[in-house]
């Protein structure tokens, strides 16, 4: 037990050991200051911008960012429909995979732009190779396009007067060919010599023991865990994804996939005081969403390696924790550790059945996808902190009786209205969804009867969580919903893959907007200087503030729902 509380307090330091230099280099990056980096990838850069006939050094106000942001991702969303539904005939699909039906392309390709990456099929039998190279695309694009956003917000904060914010492509390539693709290629090579499969041949086979023949599928694996785990997109080249033995080989290429997940969301924290020359802010930040982590992940580890409540009172030993739904090389602290990394991101990939938490655990992980902050996604994480730091700002203020100010701009009614907006929208849109699927499985429970493998509160959980990790953007599943009394069925159903994909693509592009336009309008402001009367936004008593707000939100929207499901199941286990 103490080795395995050492190995996850080695991850936890590792990850922030990385984090540090790494977010001082991408701050460089997106600030044009030189790097060593410039000699290998500067031509790349170059090349790719004489192809497309873009200027990089023309600046951009907040909506042009905007606008080629939803641009390209519409164009990227009509490619990944053309191709999952022509799957069947098109080359690189030695297995003979199927197409897909088009309500599960439309689900699948705004899951994999949105960098959700929900997946309502299993990747050996579901896609093709080449359908899963596109979505591979997608898995850098969507997370290079989160990351560039985020870079003209930083912009915005750190100009006084402005409208001119950087370029969005340049921020763009930028981040592919200077962050994401340099470090995917790092980490890909790392699986590849633990075990991960690099290969376009199809199944192979071998003799078990038994005498029986068995197919083992394979692929281009090793490329696509790397920037599943870098990009917080999660989406597995197999089905049971970090939990399959060629997709996450041993302990060591656990450390590394976990790691990934959160090193790039602490990192932009870290590139944001590099650019803003406030390095006490972002270490304020870094702190309030590390208290917010180690809140979910304590009590979690802690209960998963006390067992099974309902186990232990038949009187079976747990010495290992509770190990249902958890790989035996990976242990209990080290799949809770798995559990809340990936949900406080927007990452979802798992290593072990989240359905099989028991229910603290399983709560924890939803709660950090209802928060969507604490780290959160690559770039997207920090603009959704950003929400809570103007709502904190703007309180603050009133409690002083000051016009609230942040970093020498006067926030207004037009900016709280939009943080308000966005605010509601997270539990709007998790509420409404699941509300909307508990009337349809309690009022027909003949026709929706396939759609929960539990009943009761563990059952209203798995429609919980499905809401919550397609709003977050975060993709991972309890993976008990849509087990029912048809197991063939699953969650690919007409109502969940179109009631997902739309909330999918609410909830990654409209909290997208209300951060880039807030920032925009700021820029644009006449610059205050500070004064003794300034609101200083880098102590902790401010973040003292914005932990309230996150908190008194989080509680009041989403504390009855967790009543319904895994409180109530929590107890009634107990009983």
């Amino acid at each position: 037990m103490n080795t395995e509380i050492l190995g996850v307090i080695a991850m936890f330091i590792v990850s922030v050991a990385l984090a540090i230099p790494l977010g001082r280099y991408i701050g460089k990056v997106y600030s044009g200051d030189a790097t060593r980096a410039d000699a290998i990838f500067k031509p790349l850069d170059t090349l790719f911008f004489k192809i497309s006939g873009i200027n990089p050094d023309k600046d951009m106000n907040w909506k042009q960012h905007l606008v080629a942001l939803l641009t390209i991702n519409f164009v990227w969303f009509l490619l990944s429909m053309l191709v999952l539904m022509n799957m069947g005939w098109l080359p690189l699909n030695p297995d003979g995979n199927p197409s897909m039906p088009a309500d599960l392309a439309f689900n699948t390709s705004i899951s994999f732009i949105s960098n959700t990456n929900l997946q309502h099929y299993s990747g050996e039998s579901g896609v093709s190779y080449l359908g899963q190279l596109i979505l591979m695309l997608f898995q850098f694009i969507s997370a290079a396009t989160g990351m560039a956003i985020c870079a003209m917000v930083f912009i915005a904060m750190k100009e006084k007067t402005t409208d001119k914010l950087g370029n969005f492509y340049n921020l763009f390539i930028k981040s592919l060919t200077r962050i994401l693709l340099p470090l995917s290629m790092i980490v890909a090579v790392i699986l590849l010599f633990n075990g991960t499969p690099m290969t376009f041949k199809g199944k192979d086979q071998y003799i078990s023991i038994q005498g029986d023949t068995v197919n083992v599928s394979r692929g281009p694996a090793a490329a696509m865990v790397a920037i599943k785990q870098l990009g917080t997109n999660g989406g597995g080249f197999f089905g049971t994804n970090s939990a399959h033995p060629l997709e996450n080989p041993n302990y060591f290429t656990n450390i590394v996939e976990n790691v990934m997940i959160v090193i790039i969301p602490i990192a932009m924290v870290f590139a944001m005081g590099y650019m803003l020359k406030k390095r006490r802010f972002a270490w304020m930040i870094f702190g309030i969403m590390t208290i917010g982590f180690l809140l979910f992940l304590v009590p979690s580890i802690y209960v998963e390696m006390q067992g099974n409540h309902a186990i232990g009172k038949m009187g079976i030993a747990q010495p290992l924790g509770s190990m249902e739904g958890k790989e035996v090389r990976f242990g209990s602290a080290a799949s809770a550790y798995w559990g809340i990394t990936t949900t406080v991101t927007s990452n979802g990939s798992v290593n072990a059945m989240h359905d099989s938490f028991t229910p603290l655990t399983g709560m924890f992980c939803m709660l950090g996808m209802m928060i969507n902050s604490f780290y959160g996604g690559v770039g997207v994480g920090f603009l959704n902190f950003y929400i809570f730091i103007i709502i904190a700002v703007f309180i603050s203020g009133l409690m002083v009786g000051r016009t609230p100010e942040f970093l020498g701009k006067k926030i207004d009614a037009k900016e709280m209205k939009i943080a308000a907006i966005i605010a509601l929208l997270h539990p709007f849109l998790i509420l409404v969804g699941t509300a909307i699927a508990a009337h349809l499985y309690t009022h027909n429970p003949t026709e929706y009867a396939a759609w929960l493998n539990n009943p009761g509160n563990h059952g209203f959980s798995e429609m919980l969580y499905e809401f919550t990790s397609s709003s977050a953007n975060n993709g991972s599943g309890f993976e008990g919903l849509g087990y029912g009394n048809n197991s063939s069925v699953g969650d690919n159903t007409l109502f969940w893959n179109i009631a997902c994909g739309i909330v999918m693509l609410l909830g990654r592009f409209l909290p997208i907007i209300g951060p880039v336009a807030i920032a925009g309008i700021l820029a644009n402001k006449k610059y205050i200087p500070e004064s003794a009367g300034t609101l200083k936004t880098d102590t902790g008593t401010f973040g003292i503030m914005i932990f309230a707000v996150i908190f008194i939100i989080a509680a009041l929207s989403f504390f009855p729902a967790l009543c319904l499901g895994p409180i109530a199941e929590y107890f009634g286990m107990k009983a």
